[in-house]
């Protein structure tokens, strides 16, 4: 049987794209048109590995999906960067001074604003996903509206490229976490990046402490992002991702933060993945 893939997005979709590349041709995709349905996939059992962007070179952090692998104690067992290069697209023989609307994921057209900007008159609107935009198109005949989305959603549903590599930056880039409801378990030494959530006592000083603690451990901090915890105003948890050349330091350090911080919880322990 193939492995069950799920993924925000169908098929064309830069999601899609990871899957191939991380768990090559021969899967099943799970499309999902929201992360808490790709998540739910993996709760119930429907999908045996799922795929989530956690942030972009450009936008920084998609910040709900943090609670969403806490919440529900899923675990992170890998990572992939993904380059990312915006098309605009849209029925063939469609010029773009005939449109009128363009549509796609909130990220997406975040990440082009520049080139919109350069076509006042053109309605933005936000949608559930790149390639489901262009396949809509497609299906419904749906002229003066265009997609922004990956080149081979153009191929899939038969569209024109109507401006090539909108995006604003062009060295852009996201960060996918490859998700499963129970964790792998790689060997030691092949284990070199971890992510993990704690609590600090909202006292001065406290994270600074749990911070010097990770330096002397010889942790390398590659992220941390701060989100309230909302039953409790106020108080907020901490996302960190951390890398390291030997195991022995993070177990080290991470007998010290179970102690030192509170509901510390370790979200997930891989091999760090290169940079596009």
């Amino acid at each position: 049987m193939n492995l069950k893939v799920a993924i925000q997005g169908i098929k064309g979709s830069n999601h899609h794209q990871v899957a191939k590349e991380y768990f090559g041709e021969q899967i099943e995709l799970v499309e999902c048109l929201s992360f808490d349905a790709m998540i739910d996939h993996l709760c119930q059992g429907t999908a045996d590995k799922g795929i989530m962007a956690i942030e972009n070179s450009i936008a920084g952090s998609i910040i709900p999906n943090y609670n969403l692998v806490y919440h529900n104690n899923i675990h992170i067992i890998g990572e992939h960067y993904l380059s990312i290069h915006h098309n605009l697209m849209a029925l063939k023989g469609t010029a773009i001074e005939d449109v009128e609307e363009v549509r796609s994921h909130p990220m997406a057209l975040l990440q082009c604003k520049t080139f919109l900007k350069q076509y006042p008159h053109i309605k933005l609107v936000e949608d559930v996903d790149t390639a489901e935009t262009a396949k809509r198109i497609r299906d419904n005949q749906l002229t003066k509206v265009a997609a922004i989305a990956p080149k081979v959603a153009a191929d899939l549903y038969d569209l024109d490229i109507i401006a090539p590599e909108i995006q604003t930056i062009k060295n852009n880039a996201t960060r996918f976490i490859i998700l499963k409801k129970k964790n792998k378990v790689l060997p030691k030494e092949a284990i070199n990046k971890a992510s993990l959530r704690f609590i600090t006592d909202h006292k001065r000083g406290s994270l600074a402490t749990v911070l010097n603690v990770m330096s002397d451990c010889n942790l390398n901090l590659t992220k941390i992002q701060s989100l309230p915890v909302i039953e409790t105003p106020w108080k907020y948890a901490f996302f960190v991702d951390v890398t390291f050349e030997t195991y022995d330091h993070f177990a080290k350090a991470k007998s010290l933060l179970e102690i030192m911080s509170e509901d510390f919880r370790l979200l997930g322990e891989y091999k760090n993945a290169l940079l596009p």
